[in-house]
């Protein structure tokens, strides 16, 4: 009994030590208050995963002190600069090891200009650039990097994974059916190679991406479309080199840069993190209206009935609750207009239809503007185009309308495994989706029938929301895949911008002047600390899925790229290529 009560009272310490922990460092965080000091430079860092919004819960980010980068915050935090008096400047510290895709970086582009069209100069510093993060640094007004570092500068690449052969040896078989032949997604399983159609389809991006790319490289570093052909032949680039070419400006190790910016009187360089200033409420320094635009965020694989965190598809977006967010906007009078983000590669149709759906009951009510970010394609163009208007980023992709459903036949594998199966069945097709052998005959005409009359009726919702006859919408969809400025150019999306142009559509549509300021109201609503520990939702499950998948595709991602593109220093002379 004595023992009983000393584990009791041990484990009951414990508790109460753990519980006083946090509440201390919750305590210490709300009464933290942003002090931002005249001449300071705001930092913002391009590294690791960079989500378009917050996470639907992240508790151990918060407790611990880890954060995330969003574009949101990014985005926000160099508007605010551009009107703070007590920003001086802004560097960009810019790594290759980043997940932003091109629409999202020709965001932040934006974002710098507005910080230059302020007066203010916008450094880069890197220790590694690939094209990509190149492709930001090139709007900076001065790129830096130490003198270790290392550009990689080389072409574009697609690349398709095939585990064709892999199921065949596991026994697999699948039975997909795809509409149609640039539905490339189910080619990872039924081929060992790229399709005519998937080729040609990656190769009309390429030339989209191409053309963008050389020209803004063209007009920020002055760089023609041979000379950067003539860089790439060269590929890979020392610091050295990399100035002597004229891709980056000078060398200079971190703390020379902070010498160079600070003032003379001062010690050292006044320097504001993303965090911090995230702090600073855009209306403390006039930015805000009276109106009030809802901003939805609609990020992740569109699957299942609420927006969570899956540790092997990461975001999830749940159509419970996206429909919650657009519903809330709808019915609020205060809101004016609705601005919807999305970057999304799709999901399933189901959930898909139900978010559209209440897209278009909310357009019906109030104007409705989708904002493509890097990617709303399939499911994430079905969430979008029963929307008011639509605005991509010249450099989104979106399109992908198309379908691919089926089954796999496991058969073979469960043989491997010494495992079988038996049935009772009463009625016909019971054995329609047993994964215990192929569709017969019968049952892949009446699939294949009714996955021909679903996919159609949603290309004749397409073609009449956007004002197309069938036989033109038909002639853009199976699965062909668009950039946004190909997309404007068919008629798929309406104008091409990011954010601020999708809220400058939203006014104009919901008769606000131009001229005059509004208030970005952001949905889902951050959860302040408090609500997550105490909410009594799935927020600690979604938090350390969360933390599992983050540490799947950053830490592992760290790992390849440290031993396919860094030089490697081991015991033996062992040399890593």
């Amino acid at each position: 009994m004595k023992a009983f009560f000393r584990s009791f009272f041990a484990a009951f310490l414990a508790i109460v030590v753990i519980g006083a922990i946090i509440f201390g460092i919750f305590a210490w965080k709300i009464s933290r208050k942003p002090k931002i000091e005249d001449h300071s430079y705001l930092v913002v860092d391009i590294y690791g995963q960079i989500l378009e919004y917050d996470l639907p819960a992240d508790i151990v980010d918060q407790v611990m002190g880890a954060k995330y980068q969003t574009l949101q915050m990014i985005l926000s935090n160099l508007e605010k600069a551009s009107v703070d008096d007590r920003i001086e400047g802004v560097i960009m510290k810019l790594s290759a090891n980043n997940s932003a895709g091109y629409a999202k970086l020709h965001e932040i582009r934006r974002g710098i200009r507005k910080v230059q069209k302020a007066g203010k100069k916008v450094y880069g510093f890197s220790d590694s650039i690939d094209r990509k993060t190149y492709f930001l640094a090139s709007a900076c007004d001065s790129i830096f990097m130490a003198p270790p570092s290392y550009i990689i500068f080389t072409g574009f690449l697609t690349t398709t994974e095939h585990i064709k052969g892999t199921l065949e040896k596991l026994g697999i078989e699948p039975n997909l059916h795809r509409i149609k032949d640039y539905k490339s997604a189910a080619e990872m399983i039924i081929r060992e190679n790229m399709s005519p159609e998937s080729r040609e389809n990656r190769e009309w991006l390429l030339e989209e991406s191409w053309d963008i790319f050389t020209q803004t490289l063209k007009d920020d570093r002055d760089l023609s479309e041979e000379k950067i052909t003539e860089l790439m032949e060269h590929a890979l680039f020392t610091a050295e080199e990399a100035k002597e070419s004229g891709l980056i400006d000078d060398l200079l190790y971190w703390d020379e840069l902070e010498n160079m910016l600070k003032r003379e009187q001062d010690k050292k360089l006044r320097t504001v993190s993303m965090e911090r200033y995230d702090q600073v409420a855009p209306g403390k320094l006039g930015l805000k209206g009276k109106k009030k635009i809802a901003v939805i965020h609609a990020q992740g694989t569109i699957g299942g009935r609420k927006s969570a965190i899956n540790p092997m598809l990461g975001v999830m977006m749940g159509h419970e609750s996206i429909a919650a967010e657009l519903r809330r906007a709808r019915i609020d009078k205060d809101i004016a207009a609705v601005v919807f983000r999305v970057d999304s590669r799709g999901g399933e149709g189901l959930a898909s239809d139900l978010i559209g759906h209440e897209v278009e009951v909310t357009s019906k009510v109030k104007p409705v503007v989708v904002s493509m970010v890097d990617v709303a394609g399939s499911g994430g163009y079905y969430i979008a185009y029963q929307a008011s208007k639509i605005v991509a980023d010249p450099m989104t992709y979106t399109g992908s309308i198309g379908s691919i459903s089926g089954k796999v036949n496991m058969k073979g594998f469960y043989d491997k495994l010494g495992m079988t199966m038996d049935f009772a069945t009463k009625g016909p097709m019971a054995l329609l989706f047993s994964d215990y052998r192929n569709f017969t005959k019968e049952e892949w005409e009446r699939f294949t029938e009714n996955h021909w009359d679903d996919f159609n009726a949603w290309l004749s919702d397409v073609a009449e929301h956007r004002g197309m006859t069938f036989e033109e919408a038909e002639k853009l969809a199976h699965g062909r895949v668009w950039t946004g400025r190909q997309a404007k150019a068919n008629g798929l999306v309406d104008e091409l911008g990011g954010l601020d142009h999708a809220v400058d559509v939203a006014k104009e549509l919901a008769g606000i002047p131009a001229e005059d300021k509004v208030t970005l109201v952001h949905y889902p609503v951050k959860k302040g600390l408090l609500k997550l520990m105490f909410g009594g939702d799935k927020t600690f499950d979604d938090s350390i899925h969360w933390m599992l998948y983050r540490l799947i595709q950053e830490d592992l991602a760290e790992t390849i790229r440290l031993f396919s593109e860094r030089p490697a220093y081991f015991m033996d002379d062992i040399e890593i290529k």
